[in-house]
């Protein structure tokens, strides 16, 4: 079975490193660039799936439901909390 928090977890990780800090001091990284990481590719089973659990969760936030690669490279993906 999937560990949700722990893929959560691990999501919040990865934002961290590979995002960016806005003037309000929020992280946000670009879908396609979490999308194209060779480290969350190798992490992630299911990068979309672990994303909308977080979403849910109010950990990040990002427009729409369902991100595609391509289509949706250019989404901002923002850590909601630590």
């Amino acid at each position: 079975t999937m560990n949700v928090d722990h893929e959560i977890s691990l999501l919040v990780e990865e934002i961290r490193r590979l995002g960016t800090k806005n003037a309000d001091g929020q992280v946000s990284v670009k879908f396609g660039v979490l999308f194209a990481d060779e480290k969350c590719a190798n992490l992630f089973e299911a990068l979309v799936g672990t994303l909308k659990a977080a979403k849910r969760r109010k950990i990040v936030t990002y427009q729409g439901e369902l991100l595609l690669q391509g289509v949706h490279d250019n989404v901002d993906i923002m850590l909601l909390q630590d």
